[in-house]
This record gives structure tokens, sequence and C-alpha cells, in this order.
């Protein structure tokens, strides 16, 4: 009986070359992972740059162009804002005009109101040779007055009727006054009058008091509203008030 040989032989062969033979079940079997190289400058790196459909850019010109400026035409726009509402500056009052203990040698006795309509200051004479100044609105050229009267009347936030001979006069150049007008901060009179003798002036506040230290009214005394109100809390009725 014959022993064959060269199978066997051949099968030893190929294990001894390190080779192992494939099998039908090999082309279902997990496949080694795949390596790649960390070396940039490795054959399969650079040939990258000569495949198809893939450019490279210069790292300087990229550089470049991240630090040009955009063009105006390419620069989006941010929203149209409104424009800011206008605010309206009015004068500011003349410091001179605020409330300040000042000395007065007049012959008046203390508790007396004294009203200079040259200069546009209203004095409370005080004891001691000194007074309380406050500056003042007076008539406007043609509506000066002087004389001296008793405050026959106080009010806070008093209602305003315009005389008839104002509303005629102020018609006539375009300008139409309400008959009767409620106290309020729309009232010309302000926040405090004081009422002189029987005529048809006061003093009272205003709420334009950039126009203090001018001649402005009818004939009216005007102050501040801080200032009328000031002066309404000091004085009472019946107090002599002396306009020169």
């Amino acid at each position: 009986m014959k022993t064959v040989l060269f199978p066997v032989l051949g099968a030893v062969a190929v294990f001894a070359a390190g080779v192992t033979p494939s099998t039908a079940g090999d082309r279902y079997a997990d496949r080694p992972p795949v390596m790649v190289s960390p070396d940039l400058s490795a054959p399969w790196v650079l040939q990258l740059g000569h495949a198809p459909g893939i450019v490279r850019q210069n790292r300087q010109v990229v550089q470049q162009q991240r630090l040009r400026p955009a063009r105006p035409d390419r620069v989006q726009t941010a929203a149209v804002q409104p424009p800011a509402k206008r605010m309206v500056m009015r004068p500011q009052i003349n410091p001179i005009y605020l409330p300040q203990e000042v000395a007065y040698d007049g012959a008046q006795k203390p508790g007396t109101i004294v009203i200079d309509t040259t200069q546009n200051f209203l004095y409370l004479v005080e004891k001691n040779g000194k007074a309380r100044r406050y500056g003042v609105g007076t008539g406007k050229p043609g509506f000066e007055w002087s004389g001296t009267h008793k405050i026959t009347n106080k009010r806070e936030w008093p209602d305003w009727r315009p005389p008839a001979e104002m509303i005629k006069r102020e018609a006539a150049k375009g300008r139409y006054l309400p008959t009767y007008l409620a106290g309020g901060m729309e009232n010309p009179l302000g926040a405090r009058a004081l009422y002189l003798g029987t005529t048809e002036y006061r003093i009272h506040g205003t709420n334009q008091p950039w126009t203090i230290g001018g001649a402005v009214s009818s004939g009216c005394i005007r102050m501040r509203n801080e200032d009328v109100v000031d002066l309404y809390e000091r004085v009472n009725v019946g107090t002599t008030v002396e306009v020169i």
C-alpha cells in the first residue's frame, strides 16, 4: 500500500511560509482595520493635491482675503431706524432770577411786597435790612403800570377767565383765547395766584418759566411755579403790594 505524502508536505510548506490558506468562509469574516499614516508627507496625502475636483488654496492668499475689508456694496446694512424725536430746547433762566436773600434798605416795613418792574425783581421785605428776592416777568411795552394795592384773594391752581378786552385784542392777531380755562398745568396762571385789589392784575405762576426776567405779560406779575408757591405760603390776604 502506497502512502501519498505530497498533499501533506504541500500544506506543511504553506504554513511554514506564514501564509494562511483561504477558505470558503473567509469572505464573510471581519476585515482588519485600515491604519492611516499620521505622516502628512506620506505619498497618499500628497496625492490629494492632484486629485480631480479638489482645489488647494495657498494659505497666504486665504489670510489676505480674511484681512481685506468687505466691499461697500456687499456690506449688509442694518435696518434703518426712525429718527429720534427732536427735543425742543427752552432757554434756561438766568440764575440771578432765582430766589435768594439780599440786603434791602427800603422804607417799607417787613411783610411788604415790593415789585421793581424795571429790574424785574419782587422783594418780600424781612427784618434786619433783609429781603427775599424773586425774579419775575412784568408787563410788556404798553402794559406797564405802578401803584399800591393789597392782596384781596389767594387761590391754588386758579381758573382763568381772560378779560373781554384781551380776547378781542388777541383775536385781532389771529390768536383765539378761551373764555374759561380750568386750573392746571396748561393754565397760564400756573400753580398759585395772588389777586391785587379790585384790579384784573395778579401775581401768579406760569407754564413758561423761561420768560422770567422779561417784559412779557399784559400787566400781571409772573413767577416760576415753585417760587409763587413759596411766596403764597409766606404772605396773607391783606398784605401790601407796591409796584414801582
